[in-house]
């Protein structure tokens, strides 16, 4: 199922021309979520498009998300679908708070 629905999200952020779409798969890192999908809208407005068509294709599909926090404020907007979480940022607060570097399997090297 939850494979279903990441290539429902993914779409629709593909279609809506969300930028930097990436699907992570961190099953091993949280018992709360397998999947993290992340992308980038252009600006406020584009970010509050991209989160609400996410919702509401995945309603019309069978998935209801458990919350959408952020919507109002447009620069982070994050959608729980319980086995799936959908953040969809800036690319200042993404590049800020750099979520891939933080639920990435990889320790950062010391130089």
């Amino acid at each position: 199922m939850s494979k279903v629905l990441n290539s429902l999200v993914v779409d629709t952020l593909e279609g809506l021309k969300g930028k930097d779409i990436v699907c992570m798969d961190v099953t091993d890192l949280s018992d709360v979520m397998d999947t993290l999908i992340i992308a980038s809208g252009t600006s406020s407005r584009h970010v509050k498009s991209l989160a609400s068509s996410v919702s509401e294709d995945a309603k019309k599909a069978g998935f209801q998300p458990l919350g959408v926090e952020g919507i109002n404020s447009g620069d982070w907007v994050l959608c729980d679908f319980g086995d799936t979480v959908v953040h969809v940022m800036l690319p200042q607060a993404r590049e800020f708070y750099d979520l891939e570097k933080l639920w990435s399997l990889e320790p950062e090297s010391r130089s």
